[in-house]
């Protein structure tokens, strides 16, 4: 029966720092106007509405066709 105290936790690497790229120095993004958030919600809906290919696309070019 073992526990915890038998893990080597010499084997568990440390997490490295974070970079400094993800950190956002500097303004804000801007807020999304009202047009631009119906957009979205309008581009969301028939996202989530169309009913996805149900095989993949053929894998001929338009060339190859015809």
């Amino acid at each position: 029966m073992s526990s915890n105290r038998d893990v080597d936790h010499a084997l568990a690497y440390p997490e490295p720092p974070a970079s400094p790229l993800w950190h956002r120095h500097g303004a804000k993004a801007r807020p999304l106007t009202p047009a631009e958030r119906r957009r979205n919600r309008e581009l969301l809906d028939i996202a989530q509405r169309t009913p996805r290919p149900r095989s993949p696309r053929p894998t001929e070019t338009l060339a190859e066709a015809s």
